[in-house]
């Protein structure tokens, strides 16, 4: 399968919470599964994480060791990161006014339409969007995207 996962979907990798184990268990299959991720969700995730220490949810030396294997991760290629491009930020920006999304959450949803319309183009089989936010999901489903939300695994 051909997933793009956004920021709050791959956070769950990194630090518990609802639906980390389903999270973790398709990036293990990684070997069989291509997982995409939008340029900005690196500098997203590290603010994640951040926010974690801030709100007592991670200690200092967790989040030290989540962000480490998360860099480590991309530079190790376990995710394909989907470069930002004008025409990824223009069509963020329509979304944005078709839907009630956060700006960062428009950019995720153009990555992955791009993809998935890239994808199509190919003759090969269309992405699964991955996001933790019901919101982003029904936008995603609007725009003809399958989509899963891992806080539905609990």
């Amino acid at each position: 399968m051909m997933y793009c996962f956004d920021s709050s979907a791959v956070v769950k990798r990194y630090a518990p919470e609802t639906g980390s184990a389903w999270v973790k268990r398709i990036v293990a299959s990684a070997s069989e599964d291509t997982i995409y991720l939008g340029q900005v969700g690196i500098v997203e995730i590290a603010a994640a994480l951040s926010r974690k220490v801030r709100t007592h949810e991670l200690s200092h030396a967790d989040y030290e060791a989540a962000l480490w294997l998360f860099l480590t991760d991309v530079r190790n290629e376990a995710y394909v990161i989907a470069p930002l491009s004008d025409r990824i930020v223009e069509l963020a920006v329509d979304l944005t006014g078709r839907y009630p999304l956060r700006g960062y959450d428009a950019v995720h949803l153009a990555t992955a339409m791009t993809l998935n319309t890239a994808l199509l183009e190919a003759d090969l089989s269309p992405l699964v969007f991955v996001a933790a936010d019901v919101q982003l999901c029904e936008a995603a489903q609007g725009e003809g995207l399958s989509t899963e939300n891992p806080n539905a695994y609990a």
